[in-house]
């Protein structure tokens, strides 16, 4: 019985070994005859190491050549991963380059640890050395396996902070971007545009990536070059903006706001008397503002000015975490907010600054009997026609009052056609288009309709990031706020006369930008053309030219993409005598006269503009006030629009300051400044580079402030317009 075991088990023994031994010369087979080119393939990749190069990002000047975003060429310190893949190996080499690198054994661990870095490609140990350094190390090969120099770009803003809301920074990639980042090619390391034309543009100025090749050893030294593809620069890019008028428009708007927050507020109720609640004086709190300035004839914008400004030399100033954080700290209150250009996110009320297209809609559409030869008796009060007095007794407002006039009574402005309410900004001309143009109707949403064809509540289209679209008030929109919990549920139920007076004066549910309302100004300039604005006006071919003084030679230089003709966005089909009558209220609004009833009323811009210089430039404006909470003037913001009647001089200009005040005391001087000087009659400095970022700084921009403000002064209107 033994021996017949012993048997069986060799005859096992036997079968298992001749299994084994078929299925590895099947192994072999099928490695020398089918995969052969595979394992070819894998063998190159461990002998071979590819290395990406990265391309010059394309370069970003003005409209006159001055290069405001540039490259600064740096080296990089990189190591190949294989040579540090064994934990006991990497602490050596830890160890060898701690000193020679001045970074500590766990910097260097935490680097090759983190998820922010290819793991295919090399890792990147420390950025910016010096020659000096990348020699030492190339020569010590031997000491230093698997050590290679990169070379890198680093972004520049030599006028920085100037136009940086305009003109944007790099960062890194957010982890909510990686696949999407991953998909287009980039390294996970990789800093892309995140703001601004950096952005928007971020496909055109990136370039294409090239690569070197390299043939190593076992040991990760680089033995010879095998192939190498130059990277392809991005492409430059030519904006619309004249840094001079955009220097210019920066420093008269924070100029102002720093004078607004200087300025004692009045603490008054809606009759006229003082709150109790506020005893102490009071001062304008002009936390933040906007100006923007607009060829209405073409949509480019020429200057762009947002505040809170910032230097976007700190997004790669190697500051640490912690300070940046307290440079832009988080918070949710937006009067704090830095990285926000307001010129085309900040949603605000108009205030009497919409009353041009409201005038516009009532001619437009028959609305006023008699047209433009109809008037009305303004006595300071209107009250609601399409209500019943029952219900005027009882819960429903039927009664609503111009602004004060100083005295603690509405103003009077007596007889009034459409041309000299606009010119003294007359609520109660506004409220009886209000409720007619909407009762007579049949309800029926005219004026959100005809507000619409200027482009308020839909997006201008400019090619930045983050632009909001604001709102027209409507049913479906009070709907939309009354589930999402901004209004009442009962307010959302139906839209209502009330709802349509408040639009008319630029209150309530209407919203806008400043460069909505640029546009809308825009159109009232050019006779009647929305157009879409742009801050690029052209896309130039990789390696444009130097020329002199920090500018590029924009004669020598190749254009790949030209924006400079005009983008329609909607011809308003503006009839001649109804602009006519619109431009002749806004020019009164700057030159007067104004109307006397029981007393002589100045226009809600006359005495501020008394010191323009009309003849130079000849323009055409309305003042705007948004009332804040409480109806209390210290809460109200300023905002002003006017537009040049000069056509070899077709421009535009807004303003909107937060809570600064009187459309006339805030946002108007700033607009009046501008004029002045685009008239040449005011000082304009040329616009020169920034000196050295100050790191040890905790203020995220210097202050910009006007050598002569002068044009600012002037006395704005008492009225609450």
């Amino acid at each position: 019985m033994a021996g017949i075991s012993t048997v069986s088990r060799l005859k096992i023994l036997g079968s298992v070994a001749l299994v084994l031994s078929s299925l590895l010369s099947v192994r072999l087979w099928f490695l020398q005859a089918v995969d052969a080119p595979g394992l070819e393939v894998r063998v190159q990749e461990v002998r071979t190491r590819t290395i990406k190069l990265t391309p010059e990002r394309g370069r970003i000047f003005d409209l006159k050549g001055r290069v405001v975003a540039s490259n600064e060429r740096l080296l990089t310190i990189t190591m190949d991963r294989g040579v540090i893949a064994k934990d006991l190996s990497r602490a050596q080499m830890w160890d060898r380059l701690s000193g020679a690198l001045g970074m500590s054994f766990k910097q260097l661990e935490d680097r090759f640890t983190s998820k922010r870095y290819d793991q295919l490609q090399p890792l990147p140990l420390k950025e910016d050395v010096s020659e000096e350094l990348a020699v030492y190390l190339r020569e010590r090969s031997e000491d230093y396996p698997g050590i290679d120099i990169r070379e890198d770009w680093r972004r520049e803003y030599p006028y920085s902070p100037m136009a940086s809301h305009v003109i944007g920074f790099l960062g890194a990639i957010r982890e909510s971007e990686t696949n999407y980042y991953k998909n287009l090619g980039y390294d996970p390391d990789a800093r892309v545009g995140q703001f601004g034309v950096e952005q928007t543009y971020e496909s055109v100025l990136r370039g294409t990536p090239g690569y070197v090749k390299y043939e190593v050893d076992s040991r990760g030294r680089f033995l010879r070059q095998l192939d190498r593809k130059e990277p392809v620069p991005g492409n430059d890019i030519q904006l619309t903006i004249d840094l001079d008028i955009q220097q210019f428009t920066e420093r008269a708007l924070q100029n102002e706001i720093m004078v607004r927050r200087r300025t004692e507020a009045p603490t008054v109720l809606l009759n006229g008397e003082p709150d109790p609640a506020y005893p102490e004086i009071t001062y304008y709190k002009a936390p933040a503002g906007s100006s923007v300035v607009l060829n209405h004839a073409t949509g480019e914008v020429v200057a762009m000015a947002s505040f809170p400004n910032f230097d976007n030399r700190w997004f790669n100033a190697g500051i640490s975490s912690e300070k940046f954080g307290e440079l832009f700290p988080t918070t949710e209150d937006p009067d704090l907010s830095i990285l926000v250009n307001r010129a085309i996110s900040g949603r605000y009320n108009l205030g009497s600054s919409i009353k041009p297209f409201v005038a516009f809609a009532a001619l437009n559409t028959g609305q006023l009997a008699g047209g433009l030869d109809y008037t009305l008796r303004d006595q300071g009060t209107y009250k609601l026609q399409s209500i019943p007095e029952e219900r005027c007794q009882l819960n429903v407002k039927c009664v609503f009052k111009n602004a004060n006039c100083g005295n603690g009574a509405p103003c009077k402005y007596g007889r009034v056609d459409i041309e000299t309410a606009l010119a003294v900004s007359s609520d109660v001309f506004f409220y009886k288009i209000g409720e007619e143009i909407f009762t007579q109707t049949g309800n029926r949403p005219v004026l959100e309709e005809q507000v619409r064809l200027f482009g308020f509540g839909s997006p201008t289209e400019i090619d930045l990031p983050y632009e909001y679209i604001g709102t027209v008030p409507s049913l479906a929109l009070k709907k939309r706020l009354a589930a999402d919990g901004a209004i009442a549920k009962e307010e959302g139920r139906g839209y209502y006369v009330g709802d349509n007076l408040q639009f008319s004066i630029g209150q309530g549910l209407l919203s806008a930008t400043p460069i909505q309302l640029a546009v809308a100004y825009g159109a009232l300039g050019n006779g009647g053309q929305v157009l879409r604005p742009r801050v690029v006006r052209a896309i130039w071919a990789p390696g444009t030219p130097n020329g002199k003084s920090g500018r590029v030679d924009l004669t020598a230089g190749t254009i790949v993409q030209n924006f400079i003709d005009p983008q329609l966005l909607n011809d308003v089909g503006m009839r001649e005598e109804i602009r006519g009558a619109i431009v002749g209220g806004l020019t009164r609004v700057i030159n007067g006269p104004g109307i006397t009833s029981d007393f002589y009323h100045a226009t809600t811009g006359e005495k501020l503009f008394r010191s323009y210089p009309k003849r130079a430039l000849p323009i055409a404006g309305k003042t705007g006030t948004a009332q804040g909470a409480g109806n209390l003037p210290w809460n109200d913001s300023s905002v002003f629009g006017a537009f040049s009647k000069d056509p070899a001089q077709p421009y535009t200009a807004v303003a909107y300051l937060e809570k600064s005040g009187y459309g006339s005391r805030a946002a108007a001087p700033v607009v009046k400044c501008v004029f002045t000087a685009l008239a040449g009659k005011v000082r304009v400095d040329p616009a020169v580079p920034a000196d050295p970022l100050d790191t040890a700084s905790y203020a995220v921009a210097a202050p910009q402030m006007l050598p002569n403000p002068l044009c600012l002064v002037g006395v704005g209107s008492s009225v609450r317009d």
